[in-house]
């Protein structure tokens, strides 16, 4: 059995490093001559009003024009770099900002490299089988050659956030929330590992000069960690670059169920991983948040350790969408510092598309349109407090909270977008976190 190849660099120098890894790989082998190539790198989130740490969440700049650069030598002039930024589909600003920060618009001057916001553009639909359909950006679907640019990233929900994953932010709204479904033989852990399946031959370039634990988004631990992964296999790329944060491809659905679609081992039996070691590399990484629960409380560990009583946040599960979830975390903010030392009157806090309340509570929130269709109508609810927008809106969240008696602060929620530059401390005056990496010059 041929096995498939997968490269593992380290970074050490601009572009040099980045050519080492697609060459060990073989990377550019299924590139057809002068192909249309269609670059998706990741940008999970973007904020026009403050600095965020950007390390660990975004796709470095630096990688995405070493591999301009490398597919230029190759012959290649028809490139475009596509990402749709989670936030309002409408918001043209916003991702219009992020593309020009990042430097693309320099990429497109000194290389005639092509950027678009895929919300701009048309989108088509595709089975994945199993009688799901979900819509696709036409021009990845379009392309010849899928150059996939992940973070390296652990994930709340996926355990691991890597090439196939990534293929998840072509697709347009709608068929995000699909991707979550609550029916098990439709839900995230089976759509997402089909997402390469329809698509153009891929070449995978895990970017970890910096790796992010508990990701996928700002308010997780960031490492310098000077990591290339790439292989001309997604899902081999994948699977090695779990195993270097620590965690077994056969333990995380999404690539479990990726490798038994393809009739593949999920322990790299069928890998060959050439450059350094995996040994040589590998740094445990943290994907999961702990929760403390008793009769008292149901709520993220820093949360019970502030003493919070009274309250019942159930954990998120696969269902709650990327647009809740970006929501959950300054949920959780405003609720801690709301927490004034008197117990909450019994209130539940229920997220996603599958949960249902717990009797004998006396105030439940429904955090979101799908989780207040499912309980609108539930017995098991003394007072309802709904919050229904899709996503919810920042200001209908606050009345909830005041309504459950939680004194959340409005500057929070007013000021949503400086929310990223809190965690900016963290990494302030520390070299390594440097802010070049992002720039185009």
């Amino acid at each position: 059995m041929k096995k498939s190849v997968v490269s593992i660099v380290k970074y050490e120098a601009p572009f040099e490093s980045v050519k080492k890894a697609v060459e060990l790989a073989d990377g550019f082998a299924n590139m057809p001559g002068r192909a249309k190539v269609f670059i998706k790198p990741n940008i999970v989130f973007w904020s026009k009003s403050v600095r965020f740490p950007k390390w660990g969440v975004l796709t470095t700049s630096r990688v995405v024009e070493d591999i301009v650069v490398l597919l230029k030598e190759h012959g290649i002039d028809d490139i475009t770099i596509g990402e749709g930024i989670v936030g309002d589909p409408k918001d043209r600003e916003t991702p219009a900002h992020a593309f020009k920060t990042l430097g693309y618009e320099t990429l497109n001057k000194k290389y005639g490299v092509k950027y678009i916001n895929v919300f701009d553009r048309p989108f088509e639909t595709v089975d994945i089988g199993d009688g799901i359909e979900l819509n696709f950006n036409t021009d990845i679907l379009n392309s010849d050659f899928v150059v996939d640019l992940p973070v390296m990233k652990t994930h709340n929900q996926t355990v691991v956030s890597l090439g196939i994953k990534n293929l998840k932010g072509v697709m347009d709204i709608k068929s995000r929330k699909t991707a979550h479904s609550p029916e098990e033989a439709k839900n995230l852990f089976h759509c997402v590992p089909r997402l390469p399946d329809r698509l153009p031959p891929i070449l995978a370039v895990l970017d970890g000069i910096y790796t992010l634990e508990r990701g996928p988004a700002f308010d997780g631990r960031v490492h310098r960690s000077n990591i290339l992964v790439a292989s001309s296999d997604v899902l081999s790329a994948d699977m090695v670059g779990a195993r270097i944060m620590g965690h077994e491809p056969r333990d995380i659905p999404i690539l479990a169920n990726a490798a038994a679609n393809r009739n593949r081992p999920s322990d790299l039996s069928d890998i060959e991983v050439v450059g350094e070691s995996i040994e040589n590399v590998a740094s445990y990484h943290e994907y999961d948040f702990a929760y403390h629960e008793d009769d008292q409380r149901c709520v993220p560990v820093p949360l019970a350790r502030d003493g919070i009583t009274g309250l019942f946040y159930r954990k998120y599960d696969e269902t709650m969408c990327t647009y809740c979830a970006s929501m959950n975390g300054l949920i959780l903010s405003a609720i801690r510092y709301a927490w004034k030392g008197e117990p909450w009157d019994r209130v539940e806090v229920l997220t996603g598309k599958k949960m249902t309340p717990t009797p004998g509570m006396n105030k439940t929130i429904l955090v979101g349109k799908c989780m207040y269709q499912k309980n609108r109508d539930n017995p098991d609810i003394k007072e309802m407090i709904p919050i229904k927008g899709c996503p919810p809106d920042p200001k209908t969240i606050l009345k909830a909270l005041h309504q459950a008696g939680i004194d959340a602060n409005p500057m929070l929620f007013e000021n949503i977008d400086q929310l990223p530059g809190f965690f900016m401390s963290r990494y302030e005056g520390k070299p390594e976190f440097d802010e070049s990496f992002f720039q185009v010059s």
